[in-house]
This record gives structure tokens, sequence and C-alpha cells, in this order.
């Protein structure tokens, strides 16, 4: 047995209707947290879809078939908008884009170890496997990471290895809350939880979508082309439940956006397109987004790269304050992406006083007041042995 369960812990309870599944959201009420973790399949699919939930409480831990026909998973809802119970996940925003489709709402209140243990020194982005046996001493089988989680019925083994990622989130919960309680760090994650806990971080923008294209261009009106069109993928997607990449990869985006096709002819020469495509619906509205696009004024356009940028910081000032960054985290023992990140950097290198993270709140503390007292020259980088230090300059 998983070394986080308790001698008496019962083996894994399969839910496959909703009567049962009221009933355990019931019990898990009276708990104090309740760890929790999905299995989904996305391969084929703009949403997730999903298979598997698991569940665990001080006593008991169930697998909730998903795909159970008549399984209705509303009992779900008032457990995970119960404040009284903690909802603990391990990299949680895949599992809560999900509940946020079928509740419009985030689990609250929540706590992912994840963030935790990038707070408490465990690094950028901890495995969870490596997480448990640092924290606990157990082992994750990983046999069934690839599983396919749509084939029914699911095996003993499948159900087991789902059952155990809830059965040791306990003892990672248990011994990260501890650590961060002692080293008055806990507060420090519950800045982290506010963003996970805003819907809106689950929910793709159309309209912003363009911008994950990275466009090497200055030419406008072609970045208003790909903005209309990254939009009209992105809800075609949407609309079809099918992987954005699967109906136009960024690449034909980039080229269309480029060339701005307004014939069916036009449009099945560009790359990754094909003549029935072109000829069918799809065809016809992408034709139609693009010509809209094309029409816009010349104020409504996305602005330039160059001009949105500005003006660029000090290379040199960016990799010192890159270095202090890391020194800082190494001494404080948290993550370098939790305190600030690139474009933080390039604005705390560039400007006096910018509004970013690194400035307000416990990220302060670790690093801003020093990032500040660099640039103003008041402290200088040196070496200790085999680590960065401050060395205080005179007035």
């Amino acid at each position: 047995m998983p070394k986080t369960q308790k001698p008496d812990f019962p083996p894994p309870a399969l839910i496959t209707t909703t009567e049962a599944l009221e009933a355990l959201c019931t019990r898990l009420r009276a708990e104090r947290f309740v760890t929790v973790d999905t299995e989904f399949m996305r391969e084929r699919t703009y949403w997730p879809e999903l298979c598997v939930v698991q569940l665990a409480g001080d006593n008991e831990v169930a697998v909730v078939d998903a795909l159970a026909p008549g399984i209705d998973l509303a009992p779900l809802a008032p457990l995970f908008a119960d404040p009284a119970v903690v909802k603990i996940f391990h990299a949680c925003r895949q599992d809560i884009e999900i509940f946020v489709q079928l509740f419009n709402a985030v689990p609250t209140p929540l706590f992912d170890t994840q963030v935790a243990a990038m707070v408490a020194g465990f690094g950028d982005q901890v495995a969870y496997d490596g997480l448990v046996a640092a924290l606990t001493g157990g082992h994750i089988d990983k046999a069934h990471r690839f599983s396919d989680w749509a084939a029914r019925p699911l095996s003993s083994s499948q159900i087991t290895y789902a059952a155990a990622d809830v059965t040791h989130l306990r003892g990672v919960y248990t011994k990260l809350r501890d650590r961060l309680e002692k080293e008055g760090r806990f507060e420090w994650v519950a800045e982290e939880m506010a963003v996970l806990a805003d819907t809106s971080t689950y929910q793709a923008d159309p309209e912003q979508m363009w911008e994950r294209l990275r466009p090497r261009t200055n030419n406008r009106r072609m970045l208003g082309v790909l903005r209309a069109i990254a939009a009209w993928r992105e809800r075609e997607a949407q609309r079809s439940n099918i992987p954005r990449g699967r109906m136009l990869k960024d690449e034909a985006l980039l080229e269309i956006a480029a060339t701005a096709p307004t014939t069916v002819d036009a449009l099945a020469r560009c790359r990754g397109i094909s003549k029935g495509f072109a000829d069918g619906k799809m065809g016809a509205s992408l034709i139609a987004a693009i010509e809209e696009a094309k029409a816009l004024p010349d104020d409504a356009l996305p602005p330039a790269q160059n001009h949105r940028d500005g003006p660029r910081p000090s290379p040199a000032l960016v990799s010192l304050l890159k270095v202090l960054l890391a020194a800082k985290c190494e001494q404080h023992q948290v993550a370098a992406k939790l305190v600030a990140n690139g474009e933080d950097i390039d604005r705390l290198a560039l400007e006096e006083n910018p509004d970013v993270p690194a400035m307000h709140g416990w990220r302060h503390e670790v690093f801003g007041a020093d990032a500040q007292a660099l640039k103003s020259g008041t402290v200088a980088l040196g070496v200790d042995g085999k680590r960065i230090k401050l060395v205080k300059l005179a007035g």
C-alpha cells in the first residue's frame, strides 16, 4: 500500500452511479480537506473529455467513473463550493479547466501542491513523483500514465493507479502545509491561489490567441489579419470540439495572414490548406474573416511590434538582474519563476518603478527591494566562496 495511507485505509471504491456519488460527496463535506485528481483524454478534442475523477478524504478514497452510463456529476458541485473543505490538487490548471466547464466555477478554497512546492524550495516545476518521494518516501507507479482512460471497463490496475495519486497527495499536502506554516510562507501560497481561483484563467480569449504565434513582423495589416483568423480558428475549434492545431496548424495561419487570400483558389494555394477545405463552408467563413480584417481602419489594427515593445532595456542590466534573481531565490529557497518572469525583469531594467509583482508583497522582500538597490548603485554583486552575495557600497 502507498506509504501515505493509513494502515487501515480501505481499498478504493469505484463510483458508477449518481446516488453513490452524492453519498460520497455528502461524507466528504465533513472533511477538513479533500484531495482531487482527474484522468481525461484530449488528443482528438478541443475540450477535455473527463473520464475519471479521484477523491480522497481522511478515511476513504474513491474513483468516480465519469463515463458510467447515466451518471450525473452534479453532486460534485456542492462539495467543490463548500468553503469549509479545502480542495487539494497538484498542477491543477487542466483539472480546474474541466470543472469550470462543468460547473462554471473553480473549486474553492483551492490549494495546489505544485505551487506550494515552488514556494517551499523544490524548484520551478517539480514532478509529482519526485515530490512524493521527497516528502513521504512513497513511490508513484507510472505504468498507466498514458492509459486509454476512455476505454471501458476500467481495469483493477487502472483503478489502483488512479486512487494512489490522491492518497499520496494527502501526505504531500500535510507535509508542505506544515513546512510552509513553520517558515511563515503559507500566505505566499495564498497569493498564488488567487490567480488559480479566477475562472478567467481557464477561458481562452479568441481575440488574444494570435499573440501566442509570436509573429515576426511590424506589418500592422498582417497582424490584423492574423488576429482575425486566429480568433476564427479558436471559435471554430471550440464549436466543432476539434483541437485547434488539427483544424489549422500555426504555420498555415501565419502564411494565410501574410498572403491574405480572398478567393478559394488563393486560399487553396496556402500551406496546409486543401482544395476541399477552401471550397467548403469553412473556407468561405475563413475568407470572410480575412476580408473583414482587411477592411479595418488603421486605428483598429494591432500595434506594430516595435511600437508595442517601445525602448529596449540594456541587455547587460537585464543579465545582472537575472543573476540577482537567481541568487536571491537560491538564498530564500523559492522558485525564480514565482518571483519574476522575463517581462518583469525587462521592465525592472527599463522603468524606474514598474508595477510588476516583484515590487509587491513577499516578492519585494525577496527580490524587488534589492533589484531597486542594485539599479540605484547602492549595492553591487560579489562572490562569497561559491555563492553570489550583495555588497553595500559607500554613499
